[in-house]
């Protein structure tokens, strides 16, 4: 029964999508037909055939090579502020943990090692295996393609800078899509720093984050192609992947410079969203009290995302927390949804709820990453600005349904 609640959820989230659609009469079967196909048969194989999975648990191993590399380095930086020794005894157990200091820096590292496989030729190899995939199975252009594939490893607004050229080419359908897909997934850099945050409460954490990811992107085409169905054929063109590198040392340069500004970026944009929300909450929290709590902004979207992520497979008394959760998502960021999934009491989620719900917030829809892919996207394409802005919103529902969808699947299997 609950694998039957997930496949309802399945269908209805994509019903959803159509439901809203700019023109319903343009949607093309095939690709929403395809995009389920290709999230259940990817998802099929790394829950259900012990090597692949296995593979993928190796990952944590990797997650922890590379958290324990980067602190050796935080440590020599910043001390006790980024993981040496205390020179006091903690009142509390993780009192000493500071964010900026301790888990953040994985982002630099993560940042100059992209730029190195890059260079290398190693990530733009993989990128270009899945860009051929989804142009073959979903019928999208190479651009599309690319940029999507793309977004599996890297950040909204890096992953379009691959296709820079043909984006004032791209109709309004595919831009759409190209927006959509930076919504229903997770960077790199940001995958391997919720890794570390969930994994105590999550076996097998990076690999889970990396299978939603890639889950997330056809999803995301095929929910962006229901909304805003393409009018005419894919917008094609030869594609190459290069790094403006001229050498390893200039790629960990240059990736290291970008990851700093990532860093900045993050703290910067996660210290100003929270302070909105917070204000947001408190002028909410001037109104009467609601089932004896006071109004929040994450509340409110979370009543909206209750009956959704039932949908989806949680029970529904199970369903008040999850919603929370994607509500919290939505109003503030998925980072700090992460963190509070991971200081959840263990009784508060059952195991598969647990699962459902870290495949269904791995994504940036949020208004915090609508402020940075209107700035981005606009920088990358200027004459477009105004038609960007109107897609942004619709984005960030198109993003939520992708991961939705994504959460229902794993539920399914």
């Amino acid at each position: 029964m609950e694998r039957l609640q997930s496949g309802v959820g399945l269908i209805a989230i994509f019903a959803i999508a159509w439901a809203i659609s700019e023109n319903r009469r343009l949607v093309r079967p095939q690709v929403v037909l395809v995009g389920i196909a290709l999230q259940l048969a990817v998802a099929a194989i790394v829950l259900h055939v012990p090597p692949v999975r296995a593979a993928f648990a190796g990952l944590n191993g990797l997650v922890l090579a590379l958290q324990s590399a980067t602190e050796a380095g935080s440590t020599l930086v910043f001390g006790y502020l980024g993981g040496g020794p205390l020179p006091f005894e903690e009142t509390r157990p993780g009192a000493a943990f500071i964010l900026a200091f301790r888990a953040l820096p994985l982002v630099i590292v993560i940042s100059a090692l992209a730029a190195v496989l890059t260079y290398w030729r190693v990530l733009p190899l993989i990128v270009r295996g899945f860009a051929l995939l989804f142009e073959r199975t979903l019928g999208v252009g190479g651009p599309v393609g690319l940029s999507a594939a793309a977004n599996i490893f890297i950040g909204m607004v890096e992953a379009p800078m691959f296709v820079r050229p043909y984006l004032a080419r791209l109709d309004r359908s595919e831009l759409f899509m190209v927006m959509t897909c930076g919504m229903a997934t997770i960077a790199g850099t940001m995958m391997v720093l919720y890794a570390t945050i969930i994994g105590p409460v999550l076996p097998d954490a990076a690999g889970h984050l990396l299978v939603a990811s890639i889950i997330s992107a056809p999803a995301a085409i095929a929910v962006a192609a229901l909304m805003i169905p393409r009018e005419g054929l894919p917008t094609g063109g030869s594609l190459e992947i290069a790094s403006e590198a001229t050498g390893t040392m200039d790629a960990i340069a240059r990736g290291t410079q970008a990851g700093l500004e990532l860093f900045l970026g993050i703290i910067a944009m996660l210290l100003v969203m929270v302070a909105l929300v917070a204000l947001v909450d408190s002028v909410l929290g001037l109104l009467p009290a609601v089932g004896g709590e006071a109004l929040s902004l994450s509340r409110l979207f979370g009543w909206v995302m209750r009956p959704l992520v039932w949908l989806i497979g949680l029970p529904w008394d199970e369903a008040a927390v999850g919603g929370r959760l994607m509500g919290t998502k939505t109003a503030v960021n998925e980072f700090v949804a992460y963190l509070d999934f991971a200081k959840l009491p263990p009784d508060a989620l059952s195991e598969r709820s647990r699962l459902i719900m870290t495949y269904a917030m791995c994504g940036f829809a949020n208004f915090g990453s609508l402020g940075i892919m209107l700035g981005g996207m606009a920088g990358l394409v200027p004459e477009r600005r105004a038609e960007i802005a109107g897609l942004g919103i619709k984005s960030i529902v198109a993003g939520t349904l992708a991961t939705l969808s994504t959460g229902a699947v794993i539920g399914v299997l």
